[in-house]
């Protein structure tokens, strides 16, 4: 199914039935059509094209979702773009998809234009009362806009680049074609049991995969309401669930635990709408989900795995299985994926033996944009090779042991250790560095640099953070920094950051 279809026939299945809600503002499935076409209309005036790119740099607003549906509609392709991104990142990624035209949000503008400014911006100011909006925003532009009309388009052009860190450091664009985005949305709505009286919070950034792809077009799928929170905060968050009776929410496993951390009164607030506790990115154990039931007074709490190569589609922990298996990221794949454990000879590993996940489904990814060696580098025929180590035990739950890319996941987020790593030695003071992840309860992992400086250098963490904030986002930025003599290597000369790692542990 197209992704403009998709919309289509969620309107004329509940046209007054209210589908997006952001602050004050309330849409229904007709009125986010309407607001889809005029998008279309003026993206298209903007340059737009069928096969374009358009980059989109928002925070969670009603704008990301139109301009997404309007760019399909036209036939272009939607490039989600991470708001944090510092201006250097914010180019790399433009000129690597090639964009033509881009929004962004008004309060990160100047940041993102900065970037590319051969590229067409339009602005969004979400947030301004209409008679105070300037002429050329994006919502002004929208009002005055005639509906835009054409012929739906084939499922299997191209919807989305989804950029992914790799082990390089050098980001990777995964390209899905409509089809496979659908698909996501559909596994995904009958993994978690989304229903048409769904009312989805969606509190993590929407241009992440599993927001996008699984949460809220998930919902749209089903007929359900997807209520955005412009940009996550715990207190907020709770907010948002007691007004708006939030039926389902989805967050890496800081999301949940902040608010009890955050927020003394937490308790006052009344959470008992919500019949899911969705989380990714990372797994909670045993202990810390007894806590967070305890707390939110419910036990539906409920495991997702995968990655943007796959949609993301892979595997889920259902709330049953959370009081035995807590920890584990389900047994076998979620409805429409297949799930493979691989010893390093190709065979499947068996109970508690660790091997490489392979997962196989229709939502994984046509390829990496223009890099074809690491595109058949992750595909064994139909299977793509997550490259996560996985464990069976006894019942078949499989338990992530460890990542065979050296990626960090930090509060949900994708940290490559070698582009934090390039940024650092970038610093005069810096002779040698190893970045790795650091274990965390909350976070996940949180990022440690490993530093061997110039001799007489005085680097700190003040100093350190300092130069790199300028450079990459925050969320990359190393919590802890450790001054080396020298960095533990191979006889090949590679670090060997396991042994930075058990120093850690």
């Amino acid at each position: 199914m197209h992704l403009s279809a998709l919309l289509d026939s969620a309107v004329r299945s509940g046209s007054t039935k209210e589908a997006v809600v952001y602050r004050e503002q309330r849409w229904n499935y007709r009125e986010l059509g309407d607001a889809a076409r005029r998008a279309a209309t003026v993206l298209r005036d903007a340059g737009l094209g069928p096969g374009d790119r358009l980059a989109v740099m928002t925070y969670n607003t009603p704008a990301f979702l139109f301009a997404a549906f309007g760019a399909w509609s036209l036939g272009a392709t939607l490039v989600p773009v991470n708001h944090k991104l510092q201006t250097d990142e914010v180019a790399r990624q433009l000129k690597h998809c090639g964009a033509r035209v881009a929004l962004v949000d008004a309060e990160i503008g100047e940041r993102a234009t900065a970037a590319d400014p051969g590229v067409r911006w339009l602005v969004s100011h979400p947030d301004a009362p209409t008679d105070e909006l300037p002429a050329d925003s994006f919502e002004a532009l929208l009002a005055a806009a005639r509906p835009w009309t054409g012929e739906e388009r084939p499922d299997s052009d191209v919807a989305e680049i989804l950029y992914t860190s790799g082990t390089s450091g050098t980001p990777k664009g995964c390209v899905h074609s409509h089809r496979t985005a659908a698909l996501t949305a559909a596994y995904s709505a009958a993994t978690m049991s989304m229903r048409g009286d769904e009312r989805f919070l969606i509190c993590m950034p929407i241009w992440h995969a599993a927001p996008l792809n699984n949460m809220t077009l998930g919902t749209l799928f089903a007929g359900g309401t997807v209520v955005l929170q412009r940009e996550y905060e715990p207190r907020g968050m709770l907010e948002l669930i007691q007004r708006e009776r939030i039926t389902a929410l989805f967050g890496a496993p800081i999301a949940l635990i902040a608010p009890l951390q955050a927020v003394p009164d937490h308790a006052d607030y009344d959470v008992s709408s919500v019949r899911a506790w969705l989380y990714g990115a990372g797994p909670l154990d045993a202990d810390t989900v007894r806590r967070l039931m305890k707390a939110y007074g419910t036990e539906n709490f409920q495991q997702v795995y995968g990655m943007s190569e796959t949609g993301p589609a892979g595997a889920s922990l259902l709330p049953a299985e959370h009081a035995d298996k807590a920890g584990a990221i389900g047994r076998g794949g979620m409805p429409g994926v297949d799930l493979r454990v691989v010893r390093p000879d190709g065979s499947d590993a068996g109970a508690g033996e660790s091997g490489e996940i392979w997962l196989r489904t229709d939502t994984r990814m046509l390829g990496y944009l223009d890099d074809e060696a690491a595109t058949a580098e992750v595909f064994a025929g139909d299977w793509y090779r997550s490259g996560d180590l996985g464990r069976i035990d006894d019942d078949g739950y499989v338990t992530l042991v460890d990542r065979m890319k050296d990626v960090i996941i930090t509060g949900g987020e994708n940290v490559a250790s070698q582009e934090v790593e390039g940024a650092l030695r970038g610093h005069p003071d810096v002779l040698d560095v190893a970045v790795v992840g650091r274990p965390h309860p909350q976070w996940g992992e949180t990022v440690v640099a490993f530093v061997v400086p110039r001799e007489g250098a005085g680097l700190d963490q003040a100093g350190m953070r300092a130069w790199l904030e300028e450079r990459i986002a925050r969320y990359k930025v190393p919590r802890e920094l450790f001054l080396r003599d020298a960095l533990p290597r191979t006889p090949s000369g590679k670090i060997t950051k396991h042994v930075l790692r058990a120093e850690l542990a």
